[in-house]
Protein backbone atom coordinates (compact mmCIF):
# COMPACT_ATOMS: atom_id res chain seq x y z
CA UNK A 1 0.00 0.00 0.00
CA UNK A 2 1.61 3.19 -0.49
CA UNK A 3 1.76 6.38 1.47
CA UNK A 4 -1.50 7.93 -0.07
CA UNK A 5 -3.38 4.88 -0.28
CA UNK A 6 -3.09 4.35 3.30
CA UNK A 7 -3.94 8.09 4.25
CA UNK A 8 -6.36 8.42 2.23
CA UNK A 9 -8.04 4.67 3.69
CA UNK A 10 -7.47 6.30 7.17
CA UNK A 11 -9.87 8.90 6.04
CA UNK A 12 -12.47 7.16 4.30
CA UNK A 13 -12.64 3.78 6.26
CA UNK A 14 -10.44 4.27 9.31
CA UNK A 15 -12.17 0.79 10.61
CA UNK A 16 -10.72 -1.01 7.83
CA UNK A 17 -6.93 -0.21 9.23
CA UNK A 18 -4.97 -2.77 10.98
CA UNK A 19 -1.63 -2.01 13.09
CA UNK A 20 0.36 -4.16 10.68
CA UNK A 21 -0.80 -2.09 7.87
CA UNK A 22 0.04 0.99 10.00
CA UNK A 23 3.68 -0.58 10.52
CA UNK A 24 4.51 -1.57 7.11
CA UNK A 25 3.54 1.59 5.51
CA UNK A 26 5.90 3.58 8.14
CA UNK A 27 8.89 1.16 7.47
CA UNK A 28 8.42 1.40 4.04
CA UNK A 29 8.59 5.63 3.55
CA UNK A 30 10.73 5.97 6.64
CA UNK A 31 13.52 5.59 8.78
CA UNK A 32 13.09 4.85 12.25
CA UNK A 33 15.24 5.88 15.01
CA UNK A 34 14.62 4.26 18.29
CA UNK A 35 13.73 7.42 21.23
CA UNK A 36 12.39 8.07 24.60
CA UNK A 37 9.03 9.51 24.56
CA UNK A 38 6.68 10.72 26.82
CA UNK A 39 3.12 10.17 26.58
CA UNK A 40 1.62 11.97 29.51
CA UNK A 41 2.41 10.43 32.79
CA UNK A 42 3.96 7.65 30.84
CA UNK A 43 7.70 7.20 30.49
CA UNK A 44 8.92 5.10 27.44
CA UNK A 45 12.71 4.52 26.89
CA UNK A 46 14.64 3.96 24.03
CA UNK A 47 13.32 0.79 22.18
CA UNK A 48 10.56 0.38 24.07
CA UNK A 49 6.92 0.31 22.87
CA UNK A 50 8.70 1.29 19.51
CA UNK A 51 5.20 0.46 17.36
CA UNK A 52 3.58 3.20 19.38
CA UNK A 53 6.84 5.27 18.92
CA UNK A 54 6.49 4.90 14.96
CA UNK A 55 2.11 5.49 15.27
CA UNK A 56 2.92 8.47 17.52
CA UNK A 57 5.58 10.19 15.26
CA UNK A 58 3.71 9.41 12.36
CA UNK A 59 0.77 10.99 13.14
CA UNK A 60 2.60 13.86 14.03
CA UNK A 61 4.33 14.50 10.82
CA UNK A 62 0.97 13.82 9.00
CA UNK A 63 -0.79 16.21 11.72
CA UNK A 64 -3.11 13.49 11.93
CA UNK A 65 -6.31 13.80 14.06
CA UNK A 66 -6.27 11.96 17.92
CA UNK A 67 -9.25 9.71 16.31
CA UNK A 68 -7.12 9.03 12.93
CA UNK A 69 -3.62 8.28 14.86
CA UNK A 70 -5.91 6.40 17.55
CA UNK A 71 -7.19 4.15 14.76
CA UNK A 72 -3.88 3.34 13.12
CA UNK A 73 -3.48 0.65 15.97
CA UNK A 74 -6.05 -1.29 14.50
CA UNK A 75 -7.97 -3.83 16.74
CA UNK A 76 -5.15 -3.42 19.72
CA UNK A 77 -7.05 0.19 19.86
CA UNK A 78 -11.05 -0.78 18.93
CA UNK A 79 -11.46 -4.85 20.32
CA UNK A 80 -8.54 -4.72 23.20
CA UNK A 81 -8.98 -0.92 24.45
CA UNK A 82 -12.26 0.02 23.36
CA UNK A 83 -14.07 -2.83 24.22
CA UNK A 84 -12.17 -2.93 27.59
CA UNK A 85 -12.15 0.50 28.89
CA UNK A 86 -11.10 -0.57 32.32
CA UNK A 87 -8.44 -3.09 31.44
CA UNK A 88 -4.83 -2.06 31.82
CA UNK A 89 -3.14 -3.25 29.00
CA UNK A 90 -2.26 -1.29 26.06
CA UNK A 91 -1.09 1.95 27.93
CA UNK A 92 0.06 3.83 25.30
CA UNK A 93 -2.91 3.88 23.57
CA UNK A 94 -4.95 4.24 26.71
CA UNK A 95 -2.61 7.43 28.10
CA UNK A 96 -3.07 8.93 24.40
CA UNK A 97 -7.01 8.88 24.63
CA UNK A 98 -6.58 10.78 27.57
CA UNK A 99 -3.92 13.39 27.16
CA UNK A 100 -4.32 13.36 22.97
CA UNK A 101 -0.66 15.47 21.22
CA UNK A 102 -0.30 17.53 24.14
CA UNK A 103 0.99 14.55 25.95
CA UNK A 104 3.22 13.51 23.51
CA UNK A 105 7.04 14.73 23.08
CA UNK A 106 9.89 12.81 21.87
CA UNK A 107 13.65 12.86 23.17
CA UNK A 108 14.76 12.94 19.57
CA UNK A 109 12.87 12.91 15.96
CA UNK A 110 11.89 9.10 15.22
CA UNK A 111 11.03 9.01 12.06
CA UNK A 112 12.44 10.89 8.43
CA UNK A 113 12.08 10.20 4.76
CA UNK A 114 13.69 7.56 3.06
Amino acid sequence: MTLEEFLSQLQSDPQAIAFNDTIAVIDSHYNFTETAFANGDLQNLAGQNNGSCKIFAFGQLHSLSPEHTLQCFGDFYRRDVLENPDGADHQNIRNFMQHQWQGIAFDSQALTNK
